[in-house]
């Protein structure tokens, strides 16, 4: 295989091995100090040899799409004319055993990505060629053409690979070379650091703070029997009062059950008569606060039995208030429906039944905390 072809590989496989660095860029007003080293490869019939070359680059971006550079390469190699000589020491020798060649020239350079790490690139410039004495008295206009890659590993560190055509333009002869070599980057202006943007986050919504739940006590019924001819309640209440309070206490006064007829809240005059007479012992205690209390049977739907329980409760509370009984002041009123029955229905469409007739009542409570 041709040394160059091998050389242009190998340069090949050293840069795409790399692994990616930090983010870097061409920056405009850096400069950049590249020497190299590479495999020049002269046209045939020039008869020279094909050699390495060396050299450095001394660079300038004006932008950082363009820039230029001054180019010095320096080959040493011999004359390939097919003659040999012995020499004193017994070894063969080219007619001219050394011939030196420099090429000099000013190139432009265009880059295609200027940001990131890899920057791949055109460049042609103008020189001359210059060759030993014995090949050629003076200097040879050339014209340095071809493209190449810079990959940066750090912000002023890369490496560098060319392919470039150094044509010597008296001759029109051609000389193609493979260089790679390191550059050393600084100046410039550099790209800014990142701004540290606040990540946006919603404004968490302020809710007011919400209102404190009641949480119902548990309520301990004590069911009181109070007989008719009981003449202070309030002394019966108070008894139970000082009895340690686990819980809360509603003493149900059951003076006498004030009944109804099925899906009714009229009071009957039996349940006045009957009224009366519970009233008149709660007369007797006017400190007393008496909470009416509705109930139903268990027949019908949940929310119409709660319904009419209201309804009964708020009958005995009219009838109370307009017949001037209690004042107003010390009546409250309140619907269970058909929970908490008196007693239990096995057949709630038995309306008729025993247990049916207890359960649509109202009774009188005392609330005792």
């Amino acid at each position: 295989m041709d040394p160059v072809v091998k050389i242009v590989m190998v340069l090949f496989a050293l840069v795409l091995l790399l692994p990616l660095s930090a983010r870097s860029e061409i920056r405009a007003g850096s400069f950049e100090v590249s020497p190299f080293i590479g495999y020049n490869r002269f046209e045939e019939r020039q008869n020279i040899e094909n050699r390495p070359v060396f050299g450095g680059r001394f660079g300038y971006n004006f932008t950082k799409y363009f820039g230029a550079e001054i180019v010095g390469e320096y080959i040493k190699t011999s004359v390939d004319d097919g003659s040999e000589a012995w020499t004193e020491k017994g070894q063969f020798t080219s007619p001219i055993d050394r011939v030196e060649v420099t090429f000099y020239h000013l190139d432009l350079l265009y880059h295609f990505i200027p940001k990131g790490n890899f920057n791949p690139y055109i460049v042609a410039g103008y020189g001359a060629a210059h060759y030993s004495p014995e090949i050629n008295e003076w200097d040879m206009a050339m014209a340095s053409f071809g493209l190449g890659v810079k990959y940066f590993l750090t912000d002023n560190f890369a490496l560098r690979l060319d392919l470039r055509d150094n044509m010597v333009l008296d001759e029109t002869i051609h000389n193609l070379e493979a260089t790679l070599g390191i550059v050393f980057a600084f100046g410039g202006k550099k790209k800014p650091a990142p701004v540290a943007v606040a990540k946006y986050e919603p404004t968490p919504e302020v809710k007011p703070a919400p209102e404190p739940v009641v949480v119902a006590k548990t309520e301990e019924k004590v069911i009181v029997l109070v007989p008719m001819a009981e003449p202070k309640v309030e002394e019966t209440v108070k008894i139970i009062a000082a009895e340690p309070p686990v819980k809360e206490k509603i003493v149900i006064l059951a003076f006498e059950d004030v009944h109804f007829d099925f899906d009714k809240s009229t009071l009957t005059k039996e349940a006045q008569t009957s009224l009366k007479r519970s009233v008149q012992l709660l007369k007797d205690n006017p400190k007393a606060k008496i909470r009416i209390a509705g109930y139903t049977s268990a027949s019908g739907t949940k929310e119409y039995n709660q319904k009419l329980s209201e309804r009964r409760a708020k009958a005995v509370y009219d009838y109370i208030v307009t017949e001037g009984l209690i004042p107003a002041e010390r009546l409250t009123r309140i619907g269970y429906g058909q929970t908490r029955p008196a007693m239990y229905e096995p057949i709630p469409d038995n309306i008729y039944s025993k247990e049916a007739k207890a359960n649509m009542r109202v009774l009188f409570e005392v609330i005792v905390k």
